[in-house]
């Protein structure tokens, strides 16, 4: 009973479909006010429900003129479904925003401290921003120079970066060699980084390599150090915090209690930290 009560909340658009199907209701409500709309409404459907359950022929009712009068009401106020659409979609945003801060709430330190992530800018900044990325996703090398900026102007930024290779085995070999780049601290990992996305064509494994080594890296030690189940593990973590974070493309980034979807211009990014130093959100109201 309760699932079928919850019939009565759906947008008017599912209404109109769903009244089509309701048993002829003999008024006219071109007059009837939205207090009599909604007590018709109501009843209708306390009708079905209780048809429904008696397994009555009045479940299988044809089209009555309410449902045809609910629909020519709609279709005469199209304001109606607009505003309906934007409230829903503002209730499946906050829902969502919720689920996120409870899941990064409940990812704790995984979130910010991972031993294998990439830490750039300012280590013990107040604003930190983290981006899921892939080698051979064309917006994330145009992020490249986004972060670049940033850095560059605000001194007070942490930016992690997260081996995120969803897009092929290329990705997945570029992160393997990534990773252990990132641990030898005589590397700059930012330089390697900034070479691979400079890349023409697919970035794979030989791309990797060939920056390593032009970085000093010795190719038989490194080809070695990638197949390492620490290396796994690493990228492995990546992909099940992006799982809790239902982030499934690239770039994605983490901001404050929040993910931001999709690429990010630099005005986008600078506005977020601002407000995020102003009110602690990343859209202050």
């Amino acid at each position: 009973m309760t699932i079928l009560k919850s019939l009565i909340k759906w947008p008017l658009m599912a209404l109109t479909v769903f009244a089509l199907s309701l048993p002829a209701q003999a008024q006219d409500i071109g007059d009837m006010s939205k207090d009599e709309l909604s007590s018709l409404i109501e009843q209708i459907v306390e009708e079905k429900i209780q048809n429904l359950l008696e397994d009555t022929p009045k479940a299988s009712a044809a089209k009555g003129r309410f449902g045809a009068a609910v629909e020519d009401y709609l279709m005469a106020n199209p304001v109606l479904l607009e505003r309906m659409s934007v409230a829903l979609q503002t209730q499946a945003q906050a829902a969502e925003l919720a689920q996120t801060r409870d899941t990064l709430m409940a990812l704790g330190d995984r979130v910010h401290n991972d031993p294998d992530q990439v830490v750039l800018g300012n280590p013990d900044g107040d604003v930190t921003i983290i981006e899921f990325f892939d080698y051979n996703c064309g917006y994330c090398r145009q992020a490249v120079g986004n972060m670049l900026q940033l850095l560059e102007e605000d001194k007070n930024v942490r930016f992690i970066l997260r081996e995120y290779p969803i897009l092929s085995q290329g990705s997945a070999d570029a992160a393997r060699i990534a990773t252990v780049v990132n641990r030898n601290k005589e590397i700059d990992y930012l330089e390697f980084h900034t070479k691979l996305f400079q890349s023409r064509g697919q970035v794979d494994k030989a791309r990797a390599l060939e920056v390593a080594v032009e970085l000093g890296m010795n190719p038989v030690e490194l080809e070695l150090a990638m197949q390492d189940q620490s290396v796994t593990q690493a990228i492995g973590r990546t992909y099940q915090l992006a799982d809790a974070l239902s982030i499934t493309s690239t770039p994605n980034y983490v901001i404050g209690n929040e993910v931001v979807r999709g690429a990010e211009n630099i005005e986008g990014l600078k506005r977020r930290v601002a407000n995020m130093r102003e009110c602690g959100e990343t859209s202050c109201q």
